[in-house]
């Protein structure tokens, strides 16, 4: 297996701990778009509670990425993310929580899907 491949198979493991029902093959291609920072124990998490990180989420990931500009929709798609991981859990992985906010604004179109 490759080392993409033993990341992946954690970040469904981690994804099944918190319940979450995985599309495998968009997943993958969120986790591959991540490139390196996958595989940074910093970079790889997203912390919630600095604002700077969630404005670097906001403009490299949604606006950029994927498109989304409504400043509400984005706020409110965040929370749920948060919520769903839970405010206390440290160990929100970035490509998961982007996987998440991709299915919430039905992006997977970005991907190829």
């Amino acid at each position: 297996m490759s080392a993409f491949d033993d990341k992946l198979d954690f970040l469904l493991g981690e994804a099944t701990k918190l319940g979450l029902n995985i599309n495998l093959d968009l997943f993958s291609k969120v986790a591959k778009g991540l490139g390196p920072s996958l595989y940074s124990d910093d970079a790889a998490l997203v912390s919630s509670s600095d604002p700077d990180e969630m404005n670097r989420v906001k403009t490299s990931f949604l606006n950029g990425k994927l498109g989304i500009t409504d400043d509400q929709a984005i706020e409110e798609a965040l929370a749920e993310v948060v919520a769903q991981f839970g405010s206390s859990n440290r160990n929100k992985y970035r490509a998961i929580f982007y996987y998440l906010l991709v299915e919430k604004f039905g992006k997977a179109s970005v991907y190829g899907d």
